[in-house]
């Protein structure tokens, strides 16, 4: 038998809050995280809004010297993994350190650390390049200076998936624990690419959204939707074996109770049109789960707001669901904080997790009138409140990558 995996603390750094309760408190508000860009110049630029991180200070998460020694992306990580151990009560002074590991994953890594020693090259010659270019910019980093920080020696790897990185990193620290690799994970993704070539890219790749209105830029399904909006941050949580948790006597805030990965082998950025790919890796977390279609209370959507992305999302869904496809509540935490690339499944797992405990499902913020194809319960105009025993997150990756998490209330 597969052993149990469960949730016993979690961290998060997003554009509306850095700490798991502002963020919430955020989430529970509708408050939006998207604005204008501040960390560049962006006259010339078409896109000049996104979901950027603030106030984030990472000497309360770490000596300065060690945050000199880290791109914002991996300094995220580790605020985001401290914060998930400080919930869970864990001593890892008492832990095996081999039996405690670590995915985090980022989609980019150090884009902004590349692009300023670029720069330097250009302009000052090879000999004047930062000596730790390649520890800044590698996206392994995140994980890496994690386990650093904590002292974890078990299994260390990053997940690059794109967006699909977050959700991709969750489940293979589940899939490890259940095969007996670990007794701990610290999982997620971490992200900071609001950089001046960042944004180029996605602009250019038409990908994000123009609005200049940061309520009507980031929404998904509905029909003037026009692109996503670039955010930042991480999502990190701890899981443990169900009987190393209960032994410890810490708080179970959740299990997870399945995983699906998939991949559409279809096309470099866009979701196979019928969302077959997307589905299957929903159905088998739902199998893996041994629950029904009928039994999925909540869906947290990739939901990005580009055409492709929500349309065949909407047909994997009907796909996956069947019937019930009708009947269950879905709601695009991208609404409000942007799109954090590969951050945005750790992020979005948090908040399945505070839905499955409070019952609390909220509104896509900003859309307004649905796109007829996307004809599914988004959860538009207002959150609803409804006690839930399953959630399902998915991720949809460039390359075709696809993820699904089912995480249930535990009991």
């Amino acid at each position: 038998m597969k052993r149990r995996v469960v949730v016993t603390g979690m961290g998060a750094v997003t554009p509306i809050g850095n700490s798991v309760d502002a963020f919430w408190s955020g989430i529970r508000e509708g408050r939006v995280g998207i604005g204008p860009i501040t960390k560049f110049d962006t006259s010339g630029y078409r896109v000049k809004i996104a979901a950027e991180v603030r106030d984030f200070d990472p000497k309360q998460s770490m000596d300065f010297k060690a945050a000199r020694r880290m791109e914002p992306f991996a300094q995220y990580a580790v605020a985001a993994a401290k914060e998930a151990l400080a919930q869970s009560g864990l001593e890892l002074e008492k832990e095996d350190p081999y039996r405690v590991g670590v995915i985090i994953g980022s989609g980019i890594g150090g884009l902004g650390s590349m692009e300023r020693e670029y720069q330097k090259l250009l302009e000052k010659g090879p000999s004047r390049v930062n000596p730790l270019l390649v520890p800044l910019m590698i996206t392994n980093m995140a994980a890496g200076n994690v386990a650093i920080q904590l002292g974890c020696r078990g299994k260390c790897t990053s997940v690059v998936t794109a967006c699909a990185t977050g959700t991709h990193s969750i489940g293979d620290a589940f899939r490890a624990i259940q095969c007996g690799d670990a007794e701990v994970m610290f999982a997620g993704g971490a992200e900071s690419a609001v950089t001046p070539v960042g944004v180029a890219g996605f602009t250019a790749l038409t990908a994000l959204s123009e609005s200049s209105d940061p309520r009507r830029a980031s929404i998904p399904f509905d029909r003037e939707r026009g692109g996503f909006v670039i955010g930042e941050g991480a999502g990190v949580v701890l899981l443990e074996e169900l009987e190393h948790a209960k032994a410890r006597g810490a708080r179970i805030l959740a299990e997870v109770a399945g995983y699906g990965a998939t991949c559409d082998a279809y096309h470099i950025t866009s979701p196979l049109e019928d969302g077959s790919g997307a589905a299957k890796a929903m159905t088998l977390a739902m199998e893996e789960a041994g629950i029904t279609p009928a039994q999925v209370d909540y869906i947290n959507a990739h939901g990005t707001g580009t055409h492709h992305n929500d349309l065949f999302e909407t047909r994997a869904i009907k796909l996956a669901l069947g019937a019930d496809a009708g009947k269950v509540k879905i709601n695009s935490t991208k609404s409000m904080i942007g799109h954090l690339l590969g951050a945005a499944g750790g992020v979005e797992f948090i908040v399945c997790v505070k839905a499955l405990e409070e019952g609390f499902l909220h509104q896509t913020v900003g859309t307004r009138e649905t796109d007829p194809e996307c004809d599914l319960d988004y959860c538009i105009g207002a959150p609803v409140q409804r006690q839930i025993t399953y959630a399902l997150t998915d991720s949809l990756g460039f390359g075709g990558h696809n993820a699904a998490l089912l995480i249930k209330r535990y009991a």
